[in-house]
């Protein structure tokens, strides 16, 4: 299997004397300790009209808010590596933990004072209904002093006196030509206290924005995006390339599915999201498709490595934020972002590995 890394090719596979692809995991030698040193720069790419410079790959915060074996002290040096490795877009929620997660970026801004970290969060809908469902009033999601008291919580948790993106956390269409919403942002980025304007779409929704984006209020779009979700590629994307919208894109292992980290038996504990995406519904129809894919793609990459550089194999996407809670992930996800694409025949080969679905109960 060849892939190409700006021009140049080299066989993947493992063993003899092939070529290998850069690895983050390579060491050198400083003084008396080996440290892990990155054999790639990272890429980066113009985060939409808002023109920042963010890394292909960022870091998406929900797993340190809770989740089972979450845990602080892993979590910081986690995000630690990840700046020292050349990421520098970090999302977060006030709902990852009713701030927690939010604590922690602010802590990791201050921590990293020379290096421009790109801070994104989440204002939580007032009903605390995720996702929103159709005909719900924006009075009872999103109305403007929600909005501005979010905002402020936000600043607080974080500690720090700007928020790049502001994100709202669930979206309906239909709210897209109510004015309350964008002059309650507009206020917000005006007095300096944000950035830009973002909307995350519902699981499985990416149609459900497209007015929305139509208003030219919107500067970013967060919406599920892997080998099996591809969908926004449809009619999202297109919006997003003609407007200059950024597009992050999330969920990129499915929830892990797509990281080889759930099998047939897992289970995981009361309280995680996950024993509820992956419930009697899901689990099996999933590891159907997660055994087809990697019979596609044998053993010559990790199947984590392939889901990150699918969806890196589209200019259209700004940044990819995996959940990454340990230095490893870091090390193993970051690698990803070298330059290096898949090549055009896998790469249409996994395009057949779509899977289109619609919202249900366990989705969440």
């Amino acid at each position: 299997m060849i892939f190409s890394r700006r021009g140049v090719s080299g066989d993947r596979a493992t063993g003899g004397n092939s070529p290998r692809l850069p690895s983050a995991n390579m060491f050198v030698v400083t003084g008396s300790h080996e440290i892990p040193s990155p054999a790639y720069a990272m890429q980066h790419r113009t985060f939409g009209r808002l023109g920042w410079p963010v890394s292909e790959i960022g870091y998406g915060m929900w797993g340190m808010s809770g989740w089972s074996g979450s845990d602080d002290g892993r979590s910081r040096a986690a995000l630690d590596e990840a700046v020292r490795l050349g990421c520098n877009f970090f999302d977060t929620a006030w709902g990852y933990g009713k701030g927690h997660s939010e604590r922690l970026l602010g802590e990791l801004v201050r921590d990293h004072g020379d290096s421009r970290l790109y801070t994104a969060s989440k204002i939580p809908p007032k009903n605390l209904q995720w996702p929103s469902q159709r005909g719900t009033p924006l009075d009872d999601v999103f109305p403007p002093d929600h909005i501005r008291e979010y905002a402020e919580r936000t600043l607080g948790n974080l500690g720090l006196p700007r928020l790049d993106l502001l994100q709202f956390h669930v979206w309906e269409d239909a709210w897209a030509r109510d004015d309350r919403w964008w002059r309650a942002m507009s206020d917000l980025r005006d007095e300096g206290l944000i950035g830009g304007v973002g909307v995350s779409v519902n699981r499985w929704e990416p149609w459900n924005v497209v007015e929305t984006l139509r208003t030219g209020h919107v500067d970013a779009v967060q919406v599920i995006y892997n080998i099996f979700d591809q969908s926004p590629e449809d009619e999202l994307f297109p919006l997003c390339e003609q407007l200059r919208v950024a597009v992050i894109a999330r969920v990129p292992f499915d929830e892990g599915s797509l990281s080889g980290a759930v099998t047939r038996d897992v289970t995981f504990p009361e309280g995680d999201f996950r024993r509820i995406y992956f419930g009697p519904e899901n689990l099996g129809p999933t590891m159907d498709r997660v055994d087809a894919l990697r019979a596609e793609i044998g053993t010559a990459m990790p199947l984590a490595e392939v889901a990150l550089r699918f969806i890196l194999g589209d200019a259209r996407v700004s940044t990819v934020i995996p959940g990454m809670r340990s230095v490893e992930h870091v090390r193993g996800n970051l690698g990803a972002a070298d330059g290096t694409t898949l090549p055009p025949a896998l790469r249409g080969r996994l395009r057949t590995h779509r899977w289109d679905r619609v919202p249900a109960s366990w989705s969440l």
